[in-house]
C-alpha cells in the first residue's frame, strides 16, 4: 500500500535539542490527533559518510550543530491535505506560539512532500 509523506531536514544547535523536543512532542500530538498515520522526529547520530554528500556538508552544519530528519506519514496526498488543513487551523500551531522561541533557524530548514516509491 503506498503512502504519502511530508519530510523535513532541520539544522539545529545541539544546545537547542531539549527545546526542540518539547516542540516536536506538541507537533506529534497535533498531527496524530488530526489523522496522520505516523510521525517521526530523528536526531543525527552518525552524519559523516564515506560516500555521497554528508549531512554536515549538505546542511552546512556548524561545529555545534546536528540535524533533525523528520517525517509524517499519510494515506495519500488528499489525506495529507486534509490533515495539514486541520493542523494549520489548530490554535496550538499558530505562529505566535513559536516565533519568539523557535529552536532552529527557519531560513535553514527544508520541507517537501514525497510519494512512496517502495514500501515494505
Amino acid at each position: 500500500m503506498s503512502r504519502y509523506l511530508d519530510g523535513y531536514v532541520i539544522p539545529i544547535n545541539k544546545s537547542k535539542l531539549k527545546d526542540y523536543k518539547k516542540m516536536a512532542n506538541l507537533g506529534r500530538k497535533v498531527w496524530m490527533e488530526h489523522g496522520a498515520l505516523d510521525y517521526y522526529e530523528c536526531v543525527g547520530a552518525k552524519l559523516d559518510s564515506a560516500w555521497g554528500l554528508s549531512f554536515p556538508k549538505l546542511c552546512k552544519l556548524k561545529p555545534n550543530e546536528t540535524v533533525i530528519f523528520a517525517f509524517v506519514v499519510y494515506r495519500s496526498k488528499s489525506h495529507r491535505d486534509r490533515v495539514i488543513a486541520k493542523v494549520h487551523k489548530d490554535p496550538r500551531m499558530q505562529a505566535q506560539n513559536f516565533d519568539k522561541n523557535m529552536p532552529f533557524d527557519m531560513e535553514r530548514f527544508t520541507v517537501g512532500e514525497f510519494e512512496t516509491l517502495l514500501h515494505t
